[in-house]
């Protein structure tokens, strides 16, 4: 089976835009971040402090949806940024659809609360950590992840997409 997409996952702060970014420089293929698919009121409510609702988050994952099926079914490929923290969200966004492919940035709240707080302005503050692991539901054996270590450097997490996805 070809892969036409491939969706990055994990926590905030794990590395999903950098890895995603680079991976799709690699591939040449387009790149979206979910981010950019948030309503204007979802991201106040993370400015906020305030942890999102799945009814927050419906509309979201639709629109992710939407742009993976259309890079699909325009015969294109493309590379997406999403937490997908639990297993009802990748279901709405990947689902049955085989050509799509899950990359889970793992790694432990220590290194990754680091790494946020080395960020500069961004949304997502350090605070909100905690309840993303909490509602972090890993990928499943049977969702066919592959599990990249957030621990390694950018380019070494690349290159080991690269060589998975070319056996």
């Amino acid at each position: 089976m070809t892969v036409s997409v491939i969706v990055v996952m994990g926590v905030s702060g794990s590395g999903k835009t950098t890895v995603g970014t680079l991976l799709a420089q690699r591939l040449g293929w387009p790149f979206a971040d979910a981010d950019a698919f948030h309503p204007p009121e979802n991201v106040a409510k993370m400015r906020a402090g305030i942890p999102l609702t799945d009814e927050d988050r419906w509309p979201w994952l639709d629109a992710m949806a939407a742009w993976i099926d259309q890079a699909r079914t325009g015969g294109k490929c493309g590379v997406v940024a999403c937490s997908a923290l639990k297993r009802r969200y990748r279901d709405r966004i990947i689902g049955a659809r085989d050509d799509v492919r899950l990359v889970y940035l793992e790694g432990s709240y220590e290194v990754i609360a680091r790494r946020m707080a080395e960020r500069p302005h961004h949304y997502m503050p350090v605070s909100l950590l905690r309840s993303q692991f909490e509602a972090l539901e890993p990928p499943a054996p049977e969702e066919g992840p592959l599990v990249m270590p957030v621990a390694a450097p950018p380019g070494e997490i690349i290159e080991r997409i690269v060589a998975t996805l070319q056996r």
